[in-house]
């Protein structure tokens, strides 16, 4: 079934709104922390005019409308003539989440979003009045047989030109929906100026690359114009053309420029589409046949028919390409221009992810095939199946950064959560980001949406103070939650930081006795007691408020995160502040592990949660009440678990002299000591969940397919601890000991 052109390009605008609103975001947040440059303004007044744009070109008026309104507020501050103050931020950021919600209900055919007016006015209000209605710019037909234009006044006597400008447009700028006949006639505006079209880079008609652009125009300008007023011009469009810009003396042209005489751009455009046969000056030192007419054709072909690469709808994802190398002046702007990117359908990668792990099974039950038919190492088929395997991990490794995602979309989701809690409760937050650039699959950023939402409004409603105690206690009145992300021991942890009052213990102890928790007489430690919001039902709340308390809810995050096959921790200071650590795994397809064999049963253990192994002698050993032992590694004492115990295959075992351990690490640095029978081998695995079919297993991340077609289960080490038993003495070893 073919699909709508039209309905490809109106998805292409509302994937290129995204990105604008990204940029948009970053200049606030940028200004916000006090760059109020020319350049940052000039940023956030051109994504707003840009989705302006775009947005009349299908008609979408009411977004037109509120771009245009906040628009013209921008100009004021780009202009000087507003000042920023810390209140207009406050009406900037949030115009920008109305303008977001606005392009969401065009793209979905949503009503407006209600409160975008008051937004308005009280943006307006700024500048001392309205912004007036939306008037659409009269636009001249492009005439492809006029290429010297005069923007100055006809009854004039030439000047003396003090500024000359040449520019040459790239095929992006026409995708991009721009038009140089609008830049030529602004640059007009600037004085008494002269615009003369460069023909001499047009190649003959049977060598012309219809996607390519070969023309190129100098314009002559005198009058009271500065560099900055001709740059203002390109502002939209610098990164899409080339621009020279020099003082003092006329451009020279090359020999095939051509200079024809062109009605005046003042004129309505029914006077400029009439015009008379053009008959050669003789006076001219170009004649006019040194432009030959097919070369008009294609100047119209560019115009009136710009080739946009429209991409298929959304989901996609965009990956980005290596940009052409290039010589010239063009190879000088390339270097500032971003990586070319292709949307690909979200479908197509998933299935290329799956065939990926379908390639590492197979590869991994051809080494088994081979193994087993004893062939010498040196051998054609071994040297074949290493080079064969390493292939397949560079196709692994390939495919799953084509679908890794930085977490800066999801973290600035977060940034407007926290403006909209914050002033649904009175306080004043900040939100500081880190690690904004570090990857993740993309399937694990979208997952992770609710699960950060609920915990950054937790820590506004009740993990900051209030601005009157955060001052009796010596802090600023403005809260400050972090978050921030980075790659450690190949996983991503993501961490959700206040500088509030922490967790108030003795109150959360309290109400777990009250609620029959825990015994009145139980003795819990500080990161036990902090465990228990994540209990269903947990509140430290007082009163029910339009955010949820600390714990409310915390059990779904931790479900989701445990969904991920992620872990939460907390750790928090009385009076310093709470921090909430999120670590996940990178992939949710394929991890490197080593497999090892328990009471017969073959398991993975994932490689990144492996700091060392070891083989264990009676002088390591250490017994440490009636059931459990430790083992002395380095200077330190290290508990010691029985995988096999654990996971219920056998009863501990009376000795664990000669034993093997795998000593892991959880994410604050404890370490524990796993004890197996035998390590088979290290490889790739391909992660096959469980979530569905079995919901949560303790210990227990996946499974996975070996090469000899057995199943073996994927082990998450710091979860198998927290829920271990610990039992590593049967009662007769405990009684003879």
């Amino acid at each position: 079934m073919a699909t709508d052109p039209m309905a490809e390009i109106r998805a292409s605008f509302f994937i290129e709104c995204e990105e604008l609103l990204e940029s948009l975001q970053d200049a606030l947040s940028d200004m916000d922390e006090g760059s109020h440059d020319n350049e940052t303004i000039n940023i956030v007044f051109r994504a707003v005019h840009s989705i302006k744009g775009g947005a009349g070109a299908f008609g979408l008026d009411a977004l037109v409308a509120f771009a245009h309104r906040y628009e013209t507020v921008l100009d004021e501050l780009r202009s000087g003539r507003m000042t920023i103050t810390p209140d207009a931020m406050k009406l900037f950021f949030q115009a920008a989440d109305f303008l977001q919600d606005h392009v969401r209900a065009a793209r979905d055919a949503a009503p407006p979003p209600e409160g975008s007016e008051d937004c308005l006015v009280s943006l307006e209000a700024l500048i001392g009045g309205g912004a007036g209605p939306v008037v659409e710019e009269e636009v001249t037909d492009f005439q492809p047989m006029g290429l010297a234009f005069d923007f100055g006044p006809v009854d004039e006597a030439p000047a003396t030109p003090v500024w000359t400008v040449r520019f040459r447009p790239s095929a992006a700028l026409f995708s991009s929906g721009n038009e140089p006949l609008h830049l030529l006639r602004a640059l007009g505006k600037l004085g008494a100026s002269s615009t003369t079209c460069d023909l001499s880079r047009l190649p003959p008609l049977e060598s012309l690359d219809p996607e390519s652009f070969w023309l190129e125009w100098v314009v002559e300008i005198t009058g009271d114009v500065t560099d900055f007023d001709i740059r203002e011009v390109f502002d939209f469009v610098e990164d899409v053309c080339e621009i020279e810009i020099t003082s003092g003396a006329a451009a020279t042209l090359p020999s095939g420029a051509a200079d024809f005489a062109m009605p005046d751009f003042g004129m309505p455009g029914a006077a400029a589409l009439d015009l008379p046969p053009l008959t050669p000056d003789p006076e001219d030192p170009v004649p006019v046949a040194a432009a030959p007419a097919p070369q008009a054709e294609v100047i119209a072909i560019a115009k009136s028919e710009p080739r946009v690469e429209a991409p298929p709808p959304p989901p996609f994802v965009a990956v980005e390409m290596p940009a052409a190398s290039g010589n010239g002046p063009a190879q000088r702007e390339a270097a500032s221009e971003p990586s070319a990117t292709v949307r690909v359908d979200l479908d197509r990668i998933d299935r290329l992810v799956n065939l990926v792990g379908e390639l590492v099974i197979n590869q991994a039950m051809l080494a088994q095939s081979v193994a087993e038919a004893g062939l010498p190492p040196n051998s054609a088929v071994m040297t074949g199946l290493e080079a064969f395997m390493m292939l397949t991990r560079d196709i692994q490794d390939s495919v799953m950064m084509i679908r890794a995602q930085p977490v800066k979309p999801l973290f600035q989701r977060m940034a407007r959560i926290v403006r909209e809690a914050s002033s649904a409760v009175g306080k004043e937050v900040r939100l500081r980001t880190e690690g904004e650039a570090t990857e993740v699959d993309k399937t694990v950023i979208e997952r992770l949406a609710d699960p950060l939402t609920h915990m950054i409004r937790n820590a506004v409603d009740h993990g900051l103070e209030t601005p009157e105690k955060r001052r009796a206690a010596g802090k600023t009145s403005e809260g400050v939650i972090t978050l921030s992300a980075q790659h450690r021991s190949g996983r991503v942890v993501i961490e959700v930081v206040d500088d509030g009052a922490g967790i108030n213990r003795p109150k959360v102890r309290e109400i777990a006795i009250s609620k029959g928790l825990v015994a009145p007489d139980a003795q819990l430690s500080d990161s036990e007691i902090d465990n228990l919001l994540f209990l269903p039902g947990f509140s430290t709340a007082d009163q029910v408020s339009a955010l949820s308390g600390r714990g409310v809810g915390m059990d779904v995050v931790r479900q989701a995160i445990q969904s991920l096959g992620g872990r939460i921790t907390i750790h928090s200071e009385p009076g310093k502040g709470t921090r909430f650590s999120i670590s996940l795994p990178l992939t949710l397809a394929v991890l490197d592990g080593m497999v090892v064999n328990v009471a017969g049963e073959t398991l993975v253990v994932p490689l990144s949660a492996i700091l060392e192994t070891a083989t264990l002698t009676d002088e390591d050993i250490r017994a440490l009440g009636p059931n459990t032992n430790v083992i002395h590694v380095r200077g330190a004492f290290v508990p010691l678990y029985d995988l096999g115990a654990e996971l219920g295959y056998r009863a501990p075992k009376s000795s664990y002299a000669g034993g093997i351990v795998l000593l892991t690490a959880q994410e604050n640095g404890t370490r524990s000591a796993l004890v197996v029978d035998s390590i088979l081998e290290q490889r790739q695995v391909v992660i096959k969940g469980l979530q569905r079919s079995y919901g949560h297993i303790p210990g227990v991340a996946a499974a996975t397919i070996l090469g000899d077609g057995q199943i073996a289960l994927i082990l998450d080490p710091p979860d198998l601890v927290q829920n271990a038993s610990g039992r590593t003495r049967s009662p007769a070893f405990a009684l003879a000991g």
